[in-house]
Formats: structure tokens, sequence, C-alpha cells
């Protein structure tokens, strides 16, 4: 080991998403760095300094020298350092779905060398790395785990969108299948993340952090939507509740709505698959797991009886959703509650038009089948949505909004964008 050369030493990013590619462009700042995908569309649009995710800007992948991208396997071949940060959703059954994370092993286990280490940033159920990834590195390369190559495990900790919070200035974990090779890999991450480091005793130890992040998260949003299921049939505003509990100083304050995107919606899927095969039934996390996984056919339901109070035909009436992405100033659409709400909609013989500035139309018309609109009309519609509290949506003014529908219309602020006298119903 006293040869591994590690400040030297070539690094590969695998998957150059919402986390392989600020990854990427920030290691390039101090090494030679090849940025790995599989997907060719993906390849040739950052080839041309571009970034259809929104996350990283024309001029810096103009200016990051030392960074190339390809998605031919053996022009990686002679790094030293591989990271695999490939998404992990789950399956319709909503289990642990590691197709990704099983082919970006084998291939990388098919050119791995003597000396060299794997690091995965994918979040994983804890003890993944090491029972689910190494025998694939080891059957596809012959070598042996932590004899001939060895392995590391850094959870993202990226939130796309988020302009505040980039990956240089959010405190990193790592760990490694040595304790030297746990300091190696978090030598590694120092030289690039300015918040510092926290070195886990296990690389199980930080799976076990990152996937508890967001479901703690998940949890507390659950109860917070339960919640807000009460007050409404209390008669009490949810926001004014979370305005007065939050003058104590130890509330921590969740706000109700849809949970979706790639992580909260997920993760916590991932422990309560690893707690049942261990023969625990994780009943809180399951339960906050259901409510926010109803939350979208609730709001529906919720909707269409504002609509009848108002003397409002469901059936053929129309609708504007005003959001698409799981969060605001992003346009991923991953596991997006919103599109579940639409399809509900839908499903009780509502047209519905979707306005949202950030997504790509041609995209959301072939993955969800969906009528996206450029521009809101003018007094076309008997409901209006807003779902998404994009910075463009904030901007406009009640008036404005609701020039969008007919003289009799239903407005439902999911996002509490406005008040509560000015719309028709809200979470």
């Amino acid at each position: 080991m006293k040869n591994y050369k590690i400040n030297k030493s070539k690094i590969a990013i695998i998957g150059l998403g919402y986390v392989g590619l600020p990854l990427a462009v920030e290691f390039a700042k101090k090494k030679i760095v090849v940025g790995f995908d599989v997907n060719l569309k993906r390849i040739n649009e950052l080839k041309n300094n571009f970034d259809s995710s929104l996350e990283i800007s024309k001029k810096k992948l103009k200016n990051s020298k030392n960074l190339t991208f390809s998605n031919i396997i053996s022009d990686i071949k002679n790094c030293k350092i591989f990271i695999i940060a490939v998404p992990t959703p789950i399956n319709l059954n909503k289990k642990p779905d590691l197709k990704n994370l099983r082919k970006s092993s084998e291939s990388i286990g098919r050119i791995i060398k003597k000396g060299d280490l794997i690091i995965y940033e994918s979040t994983v159920y804890p003890g993944a790395t090491e029972e689910f990834c190494v025998p694939i590195l080891e059957k596809q390369s012959g070598l042996i785990f932590n004899k001939d190559f060895y392995c590391g495990y850094s959870p993202e900790r990226i939130n796309p969108g988020d302009k505040k919070h980039k990956i240089n200035n959010i405190k990193k974990i790592t760990s490694g299948s040595t304790p030297y090779i746990a300091q190696k890999v978090d030598n590694i991450y120092k030289e690039i993340i300015d918040a510092g480091t926290f070195k886990a005793s296990t690389i199980k130890v930080a799976e076990a952090a990152k996937v508890i992040e967001n479901t703690q998260r998940d949890v507390n949003i659950g109860l917070i939507n339960e919640l807000s299921l009460i007050f409404k049939r209390l008669n009490i505003d949810t926001e004014a509740v979370l305005k007065a509990a939050s003058t104590k100083w130890n509330f921590v304050k969740f706000v109700p709505g849809l949970v979706g995107g790639h992580c909260i919606g997920v993760d916590p899927y991932y422990l309560t698959y690893k707690a049942m095969q261990s023969g625990y039934r994780p009943e809180m996390t399951l339960a906050g797991r259901k409510i926010n996984d109803e939350m979208p056919y609730i709001v529906k339901n919720e909707i269409i009886e504002i609509m009848k109070r108002k003397k409002i035909k469901i059936s053929n009436s129309k609708a504007l959703v005003m959001g698409l992405t799981f969060k605001e100033n992003c346009p991923d659409t991953r596991n997006s509650g919103v599109v579940n709400l639409i399809y509900a909609l839908i499903k009780s013989k509502i047209k519905v038009d979707v306005y949202d500035p950030y997504v790509e139309k041609n995209e959301i018309k072939k993955n969800f089948n969906l009528n996206i609109v450029d521009e809101p009309i003018i007094r076309k519609y008997n409901l209006i949505i807003l779902a998404v509290a994009h910075d463009k949506f904030k901007k406009l003014s009640i008036k404005k909004v609701k020039s969008f529908g007919k003289r009799n219309h239903v407005l439902y602020d999911i996002k509490y964008l406005f008040d509560r006298s000015l719309v028709d119903g809200r979470l």
C-alpha cells in the first residue's frame, strides 16, 4: 500500500447527472478528470458546454480545461480512481432498483487494475457497497477486494435547483474499506470540499447516514401532511399554525406538500427494504411514506369538492397546472407528485394543460403524454393549481394568475404562494 499514489491519480466520474457532473467540474480544478455516461445525448450536450439539468453554467463547463467527456468505457481504463454516481431508483413494487449500480459495477469491473480505488456516491441501503457491488467487481475483474483493489463510499448531498448549497460548501461524509483507504478517500474529497469532511467509521455507517437523512425529512413531512388534514377538518389554517409554532426555539418547521424526487420519495424504501430483510417492520417510516404517497389523490378529492361547491361541472372542465417538476427552479420531474395529481384529475375527466418554464416540452409529451403549453391562455380554465413554487411563479400577481381562469373558477394553492383569503383552497 505504500506506493498507492492517490494525489496524482486520474479520476473517472461514472454518471453525469445532478451528482456526477458538479463532482467532475470540482475535481477538474485539481486533477485530470474523465466524465463517463452511457447516454450519448448527454455526452454530446456536455461537449457543447450545455447542462440540461441547469446545475452547471456554460461558462463553468467551458473553463473546465482538465475535464473531458465520453460514453466509451475504454476511455477511462487508465484512471486509478473511479467514482460511481448513477441513479438508484425504486421499481413498481417500491423495492430498490439496482440495475444502474449493477451495470456500472460490471463495466468498471472489466477495466480496473491492481491498486485501483472505486468510490460509490449513489444512495443505497446499508451494506450494499460490500454485499452487492464488491462481488460484481471481483467477478468481472478477477481481482481480490482489499488486496488488489479497494472501495470507498461518500454519499452525495446534492440539492437540485439550490444555488446556495453547492457541492463545495456542503460537508461530505467519507469512508473506506480499510482504515488506510478511509483516510485516502477523505483526503481526496478534502481537496474540493471547502466545508470539510466527516470520516465515518465504516462504509455501512456512511451508507446508513445517507439513507436516514431523507427518511427523517420524509417522516417529518408526512407528519405535517397528516396535521394539515386534521386542521382542515377543524377549520384551522395550517400555515398560521406553523407560523405560531415556529416561535418556539426548538420547533422544526416543515410544510405540507407533494413529496417527490429521486431522494425523499425514494430513499426511505431502501431503508425499509433492508429493515424488513433483517426481520423488522419499520412502522413509522412506512406510515410517513403511505401518507405522502396518498397526498396527490387527497388533493385531487379536495379540489373536486371545491369545484362542486362552486357549481363547476367536473367532466370536460379545463385545468391549468402550474409546475410539473418535483421541486422549484429545477427541470427534474422524477417521481414528481404533481404528475400523479394530474393523472388523477385526468381520470376524473378533467382536461389538463401544464405550464412549466423549466421542463423540456417534447420530453414531457414523450415521457408523460401530457399537454404542455408555452403560456397559459387568458380566461380559459375552470381550475388553476399552483403546484410548484418556481421563482417565476412567485413574481406573478394574484390578479395575473386569476386572469387565466374563467369568471367562475377554482384557484388551489399547494405551495402557499398567496394568502389564504385570496385562494379557494390549499393544503
